[in-house]
């Protein structure tokens, strides 16, 4: 592995911004941690095929993430924003593309770039 290659920096630096929401959100388990490097090593093989890609890698793990932790232990990362209703998550904006972040989008919030949650 090539720490030089900017495809790995890319992957380095989604597993740092993934990994700082998770902690910023007292989530950060070895099992948590798992699951990131699951999600890398999936978009590994994504980014190779498509390198152009490097620059959405890290809303792709985001979310890769939060999908298996929903399979396994429920909403993350829970809105700050919105006081009534059911709890409910974060969503990465966009989908894909480059510089993502965190909203609500019951109430049209941006709450964090990912990476940055408090």
């Amino acid at each position: 592995m090539d720490e030089t290659n900017p495809l790995e920096q890319a992957l380095h630096a989604a597993r740092a911004m993934v990994l700082a929401d998770l902690a910023a959100r007292d989530v950060a388990d070895a099992d948590v941690v798992s699951l990131v490097e699951d999600a890398v090593t999936h978009r590994r093989w994504w980014v190779e095929q498509w390198p152009d890609g490097a620059a959405f890698v890290t809303g792709l793990v985001a979310q890769d993430v939060q999908d298996a932790l929903l399979e396994r232990y429920g909403r993350w990362p829970l809105c700050p924003v919105c006081d009534a209703g059911d709890p409910h998550a974060l969503e990465v904006d966009p989908e894909l593309g480059a510089d993502p972040r965190w909203v609500c989008t019951k109430a049209g919030a941006v709450v964090a770039p990912v990476g940055s949650l408090r």
